[in-house]
């Protein structure tokens, strides 16, 4: 018990104020896109901003370039949902990507991992360039799927924040970890809300 005890005060005084930030901003940008609200990109662009640096300083290449893409595709996210149906005037739809779709994406998703991992492997001091690369292709294309509100993307979620719980604990970033098994929990619950709401506009 005292062991567990002295575990968790060691990650509390381990944790900085710009991770509490982040953790913060990240649990509001979920909330927000469960509810279909584009003021999660908002929250979004501040999260992966602070994420970039705190990624680069702990040696996780990968994740550090992915929150540099995210602060992108919140700019993106943010029109496409209000903007980006068919029609260009209305709010987005949510959508089901078919079995071709979802195969393509996981040979995207392994063929990218393979090609990065090597190139960090050979030429940085990446911490663990295989897994590094594998939570940041997965959360590349699962981001798109959001941007286009593809039901299936909580499912992917579930699997790459599964990952990144591991690899955050790894690199000492003990709140990004907690954040990750938070967001795991709430990506289950995205999966049911969007669903019903999926469900709702075919009836």
């Amino acid at each position: 018990m005292n062991d567990i005890l002295s575990a968790i005060i060691s990650a509390a005084q381990a944790t900085s104020q710009w991770e509490i930030i982040a953790f913060a901003f990240g649990i509001a940008y979920l909330l927000l896109a469960i509810k279909q609200n584009p003021l999660c990109w908002y929250a979004g662009f501040i999260n992966t901003g602070i994420l970039a640096w705190l990624f680069w300083d702990a040696s996780l290449v990968m994740e550090s370039a992915l929150n540099i893409y995210y602060l992108l595709i919140a700019i993106y996210g943010w029109w496409a949902w209000r903007h980006g149906n068919a029609e260009a005037t209305q709010e987005l739809a949510i959508q089901r990507w078919q079995l071709p779709q979802h195969l393509i994406a996981a040979v995207a998703i392994v063929g990218l991992t393979l090609l990065s991992g090597s190139l960090l492997a050979a030429n940085t001091d990446a911490a663990v360039p295989f897994f590094d690369s594998f939570t940041t292709w997965g959360a590349v294309i699962t981001t798109w799927m959001v941007t286009r509100k593809v039901l299936e993307n909580w499912l992917y979620w579930q699997l790459f924040n599964s990952c990144a719980i591991y690899l955050y604990w790894q690199a000492e970033l003990y709140l990004i970890a907690v954040q990750m098994a938070i967001y795991l929990g709430l990506a289950i619950v995205g999966w049911f809300k969007w669903k019903k709401d999926y469900e709702h506009q075919l009836n």
